[in-house]
């Protein structure tokens, strides 16, 4: 005999076809990445500016809230994050102002990044850079100038002159040094005596 109806044996199911997917945030199972970002890029950044300047890269390093006063001049290269006045000046040197910076100084470099503020006149022999943030109250010469988006700049702007500068100094550079010294007289160490027979001899040939 058949018997219809509902069975009371249960079916097991295939738990492994559907399992639940779980999300997991990194920042909980990682508390601390976050947090401890920012001291190791400030560590790094002092770790490569002491290294700048122990190889001789960076001549010096004005931070800010540092206020100085004077006439400066510098080597290889100078970064100011706090403010300055006086004068400014490196031959070879490269000046960095960085966006809380301020010089209120006359400034004669080779070259300079600028993303603070200046007031005064800046003389550049190869090139100058003006970040969005930098604001210049004064002249500039450079004979290459790339300016970002946001600068300011209140003053006029030569680069004709400043090109003819550079090409002057490229070329006596690249000129030959010609001296005028003559050559040291130097005497024989062991001298050359002539006896009368040999100078007689010597008369006589010439006769």
């Amino acid at each position: 005999m058949i018997r219809m109806g509902r069975s009371s044996k249960t079916e097991p199911t295939n738990d492994a076809a559907y399992q639940p997917t779980r999300t997991v945030d990194a920042s909980s199972l990682y508390p601390t990445a976050n947090a401890t970002a920012p001291s190791s890029r400030a560590v790094s950044e002092s770790e490569s500016m002491a290294r700048d300047i122990k190889e001789g890269r960076l001549s010096g390093f004005i931070g800010s809230g540092t206020v100085l006063t004077g006439e400066t001049t510098f080597q290889a290269m100078l970064r100011i994050d706090g403010h300055l006045t006086g004068s400014v000046s490196s031959e070879n040197g490269t000046l960095i102002v960085g966006s809380t910076g301020r010089v209120d100084a006359n400034i004669l470099v080779a070259a300079a990044m600028i993303n603070g503020t200046v007031n005064g006149d800046i003389i550049v022999f190869e090139r100058l850079e003006l970040g969005r943030t930098a604001r210049i109250v004064g002249n500039i010469q450079a004979p290459r100038l790339m300016m970002e988006d946001g600068a300011i700049l209140e003053g006029s702007c030569n680069m004709v002159k400043a090109k003819e500068t550079l090409e002057k100094r490229i070329a006596e550079a690249s000129a030959p040094k010609v001296t005028n010294e003559l050559a040291p007289y130097e005497e024989s160490e062991t001298p050359v005596f002539l006896d009368v027979e040999d100078e007689e001899r010597a008369e006589g040939v010439t006769n």
